[in-house]
């Protein structure tokens, strides 16, 4: 089980004060390990032999008593290096006095200050008013004194951390300030008193004692807060609380209040054992003022094996309600926010001479979340589905075969729609193909069967059918180095054939579980089957003809320039199609030539990215679906993309993403001089229907940029309806070489944006608020 990371107090009070030890998320691993607890020398004869090596400008002193030691001194014993003006060592009492000057580094930390005075062998001493630096972060602070009580115990008076300048009377942007921190690395602990973090001279969060590990293990207690606001619930603040229960189990508890809709709880149980693991999260809503109901989330995920190789597991997502997804749009369990997976599975891999397989059992249900202008037509359900899977390859041939059992079910409140009914399949599915691949041609004769049994329904009677395909794939590449675009390039002619034939069967009367339409694509337009699933393959007569031309730098590889056409030609007419929704059934297709699709590619212009796709129809010789996008990059943080979407009778979209900088000095040159000058950049994307006129999704917000700090108040709005969105406000403060506070926007702005970057790199950030933490605050 991954350890968490640190909060953001306890983090700061590990750099500031070296209590080692970093965890996996930490952004500085080397840094974190950095003490003022100085390592112990070995003990006893062992101790006693270590050399010392004593150098500097000036040396006097009496032997096996004392030394001392003036200008540019440098003071070594074991891993101990202390650099100073003057230095002298009494050897009966193993004192070393350093002053003027003291420089002591370690591990990637510098710490500097007037005075040391350290009984070497036993750690013994103080250090007074230490500044320290932690060049990786560009952070740094001060104490007013550190005492070493042991080899293993040390204690820091009035400390303090910041990332921005420390020149001059005026005090830093921001500052992390505590009253002491003790740290007793036998125990694992260190502990802050009276910590408090000021921005812009106010403070904004203070704590009488703060607990945190001083390694990467991890520890129970209070996380930082989040604050997230939206229309429909209002204002949330969450607290979470981390319980270390064992090495291999935690658990999460998150109180929220959320003003328009009450007390709720959150909670995650994680586990990792010898033969399983998994998570469960459960978000409860014991009362919603506005929904007038108990509402809630089950999140359970789990998998195992047991008996060798026998994998088994579950994952499944269930929700109280339809508007749930509406209500919560940040608390989503699954990619398809309104149909819900609930699936376990056994399975078991197995080989069998130059083959291996895999026997599966399993279940698959849905919940579908309905909303009344948007109707969800869910997939069937499963249960069960039982199978066999199997293929390999021997010398010279390439074969496999699946076999399957499955009882179809409708979820609940789909059994009225019209035309579906449960039902029970068996099919089989099978290849064998004899490939001869060469460098620069390939020929791939393939031979394919799909057959299915349907069982009695309450509207047909048994049935089943035995469909063969034969196939043969073809492609040719070209190759020859040529100049074009001001450089050598390699150009590729890339020539491809696909010949199908299918005998035509009548499927229409047969039940349909899973079978839909493929897009038409460059991808799917090569393959020897229309439709995905199992209940139906269309009859062919048909070879697929296409060419794809690349340029390619032959300095960097980098591809300059791609170029593609493809089109099918039917030798007869097809009478197993699809109606225009996707469904199967359709009309016959009597069009010999298919539509031509056309696709390019390029980064032939400085710092700008195009590419666009096309589907056009020889018979009303107009485009019948196109993608157009364009990307201008000229620097990081500077990106502004379009895409214009255009599907004929359908849908008409424009789309706008970008991160700009609009006001400010160049980030580059802020960041090198450590000004704490600011830059303010534009964030967003807009999508725009053309067919509705009107904005369905958008993203929009604003960041700034201080150098040590950075903010961010970022607005989303979701459509959950054709008269319906949700709509968030983010805002978050980033201090940097410490935290981020309040709710996080960059993984909306990650997922909307192409191109976007964060502002500071993941290593010299820090740990986002919302990660698990081992640190603690106590009261």
């Amino acid at each position: 089980m991954p350890a968490p990371s640190l909060t953001p107090l306890a983090l700061a009070a590990s750099l500031l004060l070296g209590a080692g030890g970093a965890t996996a998320q930490s952004p500085a691993p080397d840094l974190l390990k950095a003490s003022p607890a100085l390592q112990p020398l070995p003990r006893g004869e062992a101790g006693r032999q270590l050399p010392i090596v004593l150098q500097a400008d000036r040396v006097t002193g009496r032997p096996d008593l004392e030394a001392t030691a003036e200008g540019r001194v440098e003071f070594r014993r074991g891993g101990l290096v202390i650099r100073a003006d003057r230095l002298s060592y009494d050897l009966p009492e193993d004192l070393a006095r350093a002053s003027g000057q003291v420089r002591i580094s370690r591990n990637g930390a510098v710490y500097k200050g007037p005075e040391l005075q350290l009984r070497v062998q036993r750690a013994e001493g103080f250090f007074l008013q230490p500044e320290f630096e932690f060049p990786l972060l560009g952070a740094g602070g001060r104490a007013d004194r550190i005492d070493f009580i042991d080899a293993s115990r040390s204690r820091a008076t009035k400390a303090e951390y910041t990332s921005c300048p420390r020149e001059g009377p005026e005090e830093p942007a921001w500052l992390l300030r505590t009253d002491a921190v003790r740290f007793d690395l036998d125990k694992n602990e260190g502990i802050a008193e009276g910590a408090v973090l000021r921005f812009q001279g106010v403070p904004i969060l203070a704590l009488p004692a703060l607990s945190f590990p001083l390694s990467d293990a991890r520890k129970s207690g209070w996380l930082p807060p989040s604050v997230n606001t939206d229309n429909r619930s209002g204002v949330e603040f969450a607290m979470p609380y981390y319980w270390d229960i064992a090495p291999n189990r935690d658990a999460t508890f998150t109180p929220r209040v959320i003003t328009r809709r009450g007390l709720g709880l959150d909670t995650e149980f994680r586990y990792l054992e010898p033969g399983f693991e998994g998570s469960v999260q459960l978000d409860a809503l014991p009362h919603d003022r506005i929904a007038g109901r108990s509402r809630g989330a089950l999140q359970w995920q789990h998998e195992g094996t047991a008996f060798g190789a026998l994998h088994y597991g579950t994952d499944l997502v269930r929700v109280s309600d339809n508007d749930w997804w509406k209500d919560f749009p940040g608390a989503r369990h699954s990619f398809t926010p309104r149909l819900l997976s609930q699936r376990v599975f056994l399975e078991q891999p197995f080989v069998s001479g130059a083959g291996s397989g895999l026997a599966y059992l399993r279940t698959q249900q849905w919940q579908v979340l309905q909303a009344g202008d948007a109707v969800v037509v869910a997939p069937y359900q499963r249960a069960p589905q039982l199978g066999l899977r199997f293929g390999g390859r021997s010398s010279t041939l390439e074969y496999g075969m699946e076999a399957e059992y499955n009882r179809f079910t409708l979820s609940a409140g789909d059994e009225a729609r019209a035309g579906r009914a449960p039902g029970e399949r068996v099919h089989l599915l099978g290849h064998l193909a004899r490939p001869w691949r060469e460098p620069g041609w390939w020929l791939v004769p393939r031979l394919s069967v799909n057959a299915a049994r349907y069982g009695k329904t309450d509207t047909s009677a048994a049935a089943g059918r035995v469909i063969p395909t034969f196939s043969v794939d073809a492609g040719l590449e070209f190759e020859r180095q040529t100049v074009a675009f001001g450089r050598a390039v390699q150009q590729t002619l890339e020539p491809r054939f696909l010949y199908v034939r299918t005998p035509y069967r009548e499927q229409s009367t047969l039940p349909n579980y899973d079978a839909a339409a493929k897009d038409f694509n460059f991808v799917s337009i090569y393959s020897d089957n229309q439709f995905s699933g199992v209940d139906r393959v269309n009859d062919a007569h048909q070879l697929t003809a296409g060419v794809t031309t690349r340029f390619v730098d032959s300095a960097s590889g980098a591809e300059a320039l791609r170029l593609g056409l493809v089109q099918r030609v039917l030798f007869r007419s097809q009478r197993v199609t699809a109606q225009a929704d996707g469904t199967p059934d359709g009309a016959p297709l009597d069009q010999r030539f298919s539509d031509i699709l056309l696709l390019g590619s390029t980064n032939v212009l400085p710092n700008w990215s195009l590419d666009a796709a096309a589907q056009y129809s020889t018979d009303i010789q107009r485009s019948v679906r196109s993608i157009v996008g364009a990307r201008y990059s000229p620097g990081p943080y500077r990106t502004i993309g379009t895409t214009y979407r255009f599907a004929r009778g359908l849908s008409e979209q424009v789309e706008l993403g970008w991160q700009w900088p609009v006001f400010g000095g160049p980030p580059a040159a802020r960041r090198d001089s450590g000004s704490c000058s600011g830059t303010w950049y534009s964030v967003g994307r807009v999508n725009y229907s053309m067919k509705d006129s009107r904005v369905t999704d958008s993203v929009l917000g604003v960041e700034y940029d201080a150098g040590c700090w950075i903010g961010r108040v970022v607005a989303e709005r979701l459509s959950t309806g054709r008269s319906e969105a949700t709509t968030r406000l983010m805002l978050q403060l980033e201090l940097v070489g410490l935290s981020r506070i309040g709710s996080n926007p960059l993984k909306v702005l990650k997922d909307n944006i192409p191109g976007y970057r964060l502002l500071r790199d993941e290593r010299r950030g820090s740990p986002s608020s919302d990660e698990r933490s081992s640190a603690s605050a106590y009261d």
